[in-house]
């Protein structure tokens, strides 16, 4: 675990795996922390030092007055480059992680080696849908949170999976019951207002699309319009809701790494 200081406050960061490998940063989902990809670190090491962080607003994280925007949040991601002294690195996020992904390829591919994009859109939702969210974690703030952790089990895992395992369920999900409120409304305004379906054409790096048969707040659509966008992109699909790489697990990590090391 270790801090980067921002311009206005603390990114935390935590690096695992040799120090003489590639880098691989990952980027967690709205309303989780960079714990959300423990289950990817055993096999994710053998082959990058693994880079995860708290999205702003998330986690121990700095939380500044909202709301955010995906630009402001990838500006997060070199800013911690740039402290770590990392030139290029390989990028995977998930949800709200795959929209800041897109941002750096679109931004600053030269950043870039390769990119995962999981369980994401161009273009996630509306604001018919955001802004209602948005007003009542301000409102109602810690309770508000709870409320959506008790609803997000439904979206983030299939009814099988979290009947399975309850206890890996209710770890991922009872992250979004401790994010702060104020810095998830930032976040959600963040989300609403990314719109890349017109830029994806400017992402050159090479690009793996990861979708979950099952996820209602990302369908496949959606991670197929990236795939047919984005020149020479791969596509995969899991049996899962919306957090692909805990339910799917270790075929998750294995494409993925199917991916990032293909000469």
């Amino acid at each position: 675990m270790g801090f980067v200081q921002l311009a206005d406050g603390e990114l935390n960061y935590q690096l695992d795996g040799p120090e003489d490998a590639p880098v691989l940063v990952l980027s967690n989902s709205l309303g989780t922390d960079l714990h959300m990809w423990d289950i990817q670190i055993e096999a994710f090491t053998k082959y990058f030092q693994v880079l995860r962080f708290d999205t702003r607003g998330h986690g121990k994280s700095l939380v500044t007055e909202g709301p955010y925007s995906i630009e402001q949040l990838g500006g997060d991601v070199l800013a911690l480059l740039d402290a770590l002294q990392i030139e290029r690195a390989h990028f995977c996020g998930l949800s709200m992680g795959g929209l800041i992904g897109q941002w750096l390829g679109v931004n600053a591919g030269e950043r870039l080696r390769r990119l995962v994009v999981c369980n994401t859109a161009a273009k996630i939702g509306t604001p018919e849908i955001w802004n209602p969210r948005i007003e009542m974690v301000l409102r109602d703030g810690a309770a508000a949170m709870v409320a959506l952790r008790d609803a997000s089990i439904a979206r983030w895992f299939t009814a099988d999976f979290a009947e399975a395992h309850p206890d890996q369920a209710k770890l991922i999900t009872d992250m979004l019951a401790a994010t702060n409120p104020q810095g998830y409304a930032a976040n959600c305004a963040a989300v609403r207002d990314a719109d890349f379906r017109e830029q994806l054409a400017l992402i050159k790096v090479p690009t793996l699309v990861i979708a979950g048969t099952e996820d209602a707040v990302t369908p496949p659509s959606g991670g197929h319009f990236i795939q047919e966008h984005v020149q020479g992109a791969e596509y995969a699909e899991f049996y899962a809701a919306h957090l692909s790489n805990v339910q799917a697990g270790a075929a998750f990590s294995d494409r993925v790494l199917e991916f990032l090391l293909a000469r």
